[in-house]
């Protein structure tokens, strides 16, 4: 009990650690001035440039407007820049000009129309803040003069919606353009527009990839010949037509609950668009009655979300402004000036974030996870007194039982970015990626009767030394160092990922979370070897699907109505969507996700040695079979708690958007729930899950990468080396990884190199068909030679390199690895290479000939 006593301290520690860190995270709305204008503005253009904050043109009055005064308006040019305390003035514009449309791109703010009280405008310009000065370019002009318009940009592509062809019109534009600024020659595209009412001053935004239109003001002649506004509160998405897209063009959303003409609003996060007060028209008709004692607009924060298509109340606003634009800048919302009351421009510049989601983990919750935790190095501490060799490390001396193995088959592959990503999937979008589950019904058969002999009688502790015994060692060294890159870029990610989704959902520290994780799992696998990895999988794996099936009962206790009303809520969103049919391949119809998934799933199960070493585990052949089957089947109910736990989540906050996060990124869904709704300590638990499913496929990592590289490397070039001495290697090997793992995650967590991490696992992952390509060669064809299977893999990666730069579905990137690496290498086998001199037992075709023996070549 001493050598518990103190992990199981260090835990207690780094968990209190993490509950006070989360206690601690503020949840309020902060809203702060900027540095006031030195003249009042609306109707102005306001974009980013080079991290500066520009704003140009616009319109004021500089006697009151019930005063007698008239609108002036304006070709000023304002800049500032982070951290300054005032505004500076920029070169101004060759006329004055105001509410036109206004997008940021590439470092340029790009203004479209406008008018200046006498003339609609079709120029089109951009600005550009450098070196201390503003500079102005030029862009093809409108296809018609217009002002009273908005604009959004989706990609490199900007869209303008609406707006009002000459001062005088009596009636809005029912035009919706589009311009390419990355085109080499942009011009502007006549699009279908919206269907429904034209309108001036709509509310237009980007979110999704779709552009959104809201809200607005129809025109038509009034009595006395003037335009009258007829104010709107109707809602459309527009999908613009791109490879993978299925449905592009218009559909009807849901609307704001009441007018928002003339709003600033932005999309914000992943599935938010946030519209900040905006002109009801509740007072139109009073506006000369009330003059100066008008109260102005509505202060009220709206948010809409894409996703369930509901609105929600998220705040207010200090003042009320409308004809003004919202702007992300420094990471924060930004809402420069505008109308803040009929006849008045304001100069406020307000700057603000929404709100974080409350935080409820409680120390009941801590308490169930500390227990958790403790109980997985316990198990670690008991396993390692029978850790005697590395055939006990390496393979649990082949005594686990098959369903012990087959479960941590299953728990190995399902990693905790699955356990958040998959219920995103279907809360985001429905259940066609379900029908990739029905994989198992190929891969499996394949594995077992096919895959699964040759790996058990050739007597192997890893997978690649049956690449040796087939082809010659440069292949299995190939393998081995495919596998072990792989995984050392893996290690970091499956508990970066989980931590930064329950930290932007809990509070979490992230760095305290990763370091639970890493520890945690460094310890048990580094005492207990493959059998403490494989039973804490057991035990993971329960944990996991236990707090996932408790989840979804209570989200449907939260719903009136039950299962019948998620059903009927889910099916009129069309949530249950699973059939795509076509022959596109950009797209996610059934054939490519078949298809894709069923090869996709052969990688793994065949290549991989976190998965292949479970099949060595166990007492014999058939004892194997029966694991991979039921790790296999174990997918197709796992995938029906997880899409519908997704649908049902969708459902919960369809009906109650309010409790949504703007900002909060999708695969943080469910941890959201976790906090908000679970009871204390079930959200412990479940807390406890989401750890569980990373840990599952860390520990896994950590053993196998020792396995392989005692094995593959120190073993087969050190030939008098002893088994003790072997042991002390892979446990040495076990703390480093994990140690690096740990490490590296942490430093991700700190600094921006995601993208970097990226491009390293996409050139690393670019090897994993090839390398199911290679397996296939030896195992199906007796002509393959190691140097055509090389040849094969290499070219297999490059051509896979080419298709990702290609807008081919990600789905068919397995696909074209594989048959790639295996066409390429078996042709190159009739030129390159020779055959070992003694196949039997190492292909289909022989099989049933004898023992096999170790290559010559």
């Amino acid at each position: 009990m001493k050598d518990l006593a103190i992990p199981v301290a260090c835990v207690v520690m780094m968990i209190g650690a993490v509950c006070g860190a989360a206690a601690a995270h503020a949840d309020d709305v902060e809203w702060k001035e900027l540095p006031d204008l030195e003249q009042p503005l609306s109707g102005h253009f306001a974009g980013v440039s080079n991290n500066a904050l520009v704003l140009a043109g616009g319109a004021w009055f500089p006697v009151s407007l019930w005063e007698g005064g008239t609108k002036q308006w304006l070709d000023t040019v304002f800049v500032l820049e982070p951290d300054a305390a005032a505004w500076q003035a920029a070169a101004p514009l060759p006329h004055p000009v105001a509410y036109g449309a206004v997008v940021s791109h590439d470092n340029r703010v790009i203004c479209a129309g406008g008018s200046d009280g006498q003339t609609h405008f079709t120029e089109v310009f951009a600005l550009e803040w450098a070196d201390g000065a503003i500079q102005r370019t030029t862009l093809p002009d409108l296809p018609r003069p217009c002002a009273f318009m908005s604009a959004a940009l989706v990609g490199s592509t900007m869209y303008v919606a609406g707006g009002q062809e000459a001062p005088d019109s009596t009636e809005a534009l029912h035009s919706f353009w589009a311009l390419d600024l990355a085109a080499e020659s942009p011009a502007w595209q006549e699009l279908e527009p919206w269907p429904g009412p034209a309108r001036i001053l709509p509310v237009v935004a980007a979110q999704e990839d779709s552009v959104f239109v809201f809200s607005g003001a129809d025109l038509a002649a009034g009595p006395d010949g003037t335009a009258k506004r007829t104010y709107l509160t109707d809602g459309y998405r527009f999908r613009p037509k791109a490879p993978g897209t299925l449905h592009p063009g218009w559909d009807t959303v849901t609307g704001p609950p009441r007018p928002v003409v003339a709003a600033p609003a932005l999309g914000y996060g992943p599935s938010h668009v946030l519209v900040f007060g905006g002109d009801d028209g509740s007072l139109v008709d009073q506006i000369q009655q009330l003059r100066a004692n008008h109260p102005g607009f509505s202060r009220d924060m709206l948010a809409y979300h894409t996703i369930t298509d509901t609105w929600a109340v998220k705040g207010s606003i200090p003042h009320t402004l409308v004809t003004t634009q919202a702007v992300l800048w420094e990471k924060r919302i930004v809402v420069p000036a505008g109308e803040d009351r009929p006849g008045h421009r304001s100069v406020k510049v307000l700057s603000g974030s929404p709100p974080e989601p409350a935080k409820r983990l409680n120390w009941l919750d801590y308490s169930v996870m500390i227990v958790y935790f403790a109980a997985l190095i316990g198990m670690g501490f008991y396993f390692s007194k029978r850790e005697k060799t590395t055939d006990d490390f390496f393979l649990g001396g082949r005594r686990v039982p098959w369903w012990a193995a087959g479960i941590s088959i299953f728990g190995t592959l399902l990693s905790a970015i699955t356990f958040l990503a998959v219920p995103a999937t279907s809360f985001s979008g429905d259940w066609v990626f379900y029908i990739g589950y029905l994989s198992v019904f190929v891969v499996a058969p394949v594995v077992i009767f096919i895959y699964l002999p040759f790996f058990r009688r050739t007597r192997i502790t890893t997978a690649y030394e049956y690449l040796e015994k087939r082809f010659n060692v440069a292949v299995r060294l190939f393998g081995s160092l495919a596998f072990i890159l792989f995984q050392l870029g893996r290690v970091g990610i499956v508990i970066l990922l989980p931590a930064l989704a329950l930290r932007a959902a809990t509070g979490i520290d992230v760095q305290l979370a990763i370091l639970c994780m890493g520890v945690l799992c460094t310890i048990y696998t580094v005492l207990g070897g493959i059998e403490a990895v494989i039973w804490t999988d057991v035990l993971q794996v329960v944990v996991l699907i236990g707090g996932a099936l408790l989840s979804l009962v209570l989200i449907v206790g939260s719903i009136d109505g039950g299962v019948p009303a998620i059903v009927s809520t889910a099916a009129a969103s069309d949530k249950f969507h699973m059939f795509d049919w076509g022959w596109d391949i950009t797209a996610k119809v059934v054939w490519v996700v078949v298809l894709g998934r069923v090869l996709e799933s052969i990688i793994p199960y065949t290549t991989d040695q976190t998965v292949v070493q479970r099949y060595l585990t166990t007492s014999s052949e058939k004892e194997a079979g029966k694991a991979v089957l039921l790790g296999s089947l174990f997918s197709l109910p796992n995938g029906i708690i997880f899409f519908g736990l997704g649908t049902a989540l969708f459902v919960f906050y369809k009906n109650n958007p309010a409790l949504l996060t703007p900002g909060l990124k999708t695969d943080a869904i469910f941890p959201l729930f976790i906090v908000q709704q679970l009871p204390a300590g079930i959200s412990g638990l479940i807390i406890a899950a989401v750890f569980a499913a990373a840990m599952s496929s860390l520990d896994s990592s950590l053993n196998s990468m020792s396995t392989v590289i005692v094995t593959d490397f120190y073993r087969r070039f050190k030939r008098d080396t002893t088994d003790h001495g072997a042991l002390q290697l892979a446990r040495g090997l076990t703390i480093f990884i994990g140690i690096l793992g740990t490490g590296s995650a942490l430093i991700m967590s700190q600094h921006d190199i995601g993208s970097l991490w990226q491009h390293y696992m996409k050139l690393i992952g670019l090897f994993g068909g090839g390398l199911a390509g290679i397996f296939a060669l030896g195992i199906f064809t007796r002509r393959a030679t190691g140097a055509g299977a090389l040849i094969g893999a290499v070219v297999g990666a490059v051509v896979l390199l080419l298709v990702q730069r290609t807008h081919i579905s990600f789905l068919l990137y397995s696909t074209v690895g594989i048959s790639t690496s295996f066409i390429v290498g078996y042709a190159a086998s009739f030129v390159v290479g020779r055959n070992p001199a003694n196949m039997a037992g190492l292909c289909w075709h022989t099989r049933n000939d004898g023992p096999p023996r170790p290559s010559t070549e």
